[in-house]
């Protein structure tokens, strides 16, 4: 019985080591940006721009960053609706950028749906943000700009949150 373990063991690391679908990473897993889907997120906004009841931004991203998704949905109970962009950094965190309609408690709901507590204002390129944490979910930091709520959420450092926030409050504005 022994021999027949030792045997399928050989036969299961020969196919996975063929086959590349798992590799020894003694340091942790790693994140490799050029990996995933990428959009081309300012096309699939102006496509959006005319079908959304507030005016839709276009952010600049810093150079190296790309969107990977771009969807739309609901947000609260009074039909309210979002734009939702998310972007990989070059150093591979994911930040997700929602433009809405809906109230700022709504579409706090909405992203992150445990209870976080506000945290302070933060203001970057003059447009304060209010920011928003808990213990379990990537903080939340939310804005109004002519009407229009900014959500900003992920795992980024708070240095891409601001490189973000700035290319979301100077972006294009589409009408």
């Amino acid at each position: 019985m022994v021999g027949a373990v030792a045997v399928l063991l050989t036969v299961v690391l020969l196919f996975a080591g063929m086959t590349r679908s798992c590799s020894f990473a003694p340091g942790g897993p790693s994140v490799d940006p050029a990996a995933g889907p990428s959009v081309d997120a300012p096309a699939q906004l102006r496509v959006l721009a005319g079908a959304m009841p507030f005016p839709l931004r276009v952010p600049a991203p810093p150079a190296g960053w790309r969107a990977t998704a771009v969807d739309t949905a609901r947000v609260g109970e009074n039909g309210a609706r979002a734009v939702r962009v998310g972007y990989l950094t070059p150093a591979g965190h994911y930040l997700r950028l929602v433009q809405s309609d809906a109230d700022e408690p709504a579409l706090l709901a909405t992203e992150a749906p445990s209870t976080p507590a506000a945290a302070g204002p933060i203001v970057v390129t003059g447009t304060t943000w209010m920011s928003y944490t808990d213990d379990r979910r990537e903080p939340v930091r939310i804005a109004a700009l002519d009407g229009v709520r900014l959500l900003i959420t992920g795992s980024g450092t708070d240095d891409e949150f601001r490189a973000l926030a700035a290319a979301a409050t100077g972006g294009e504005v589409l009408r």
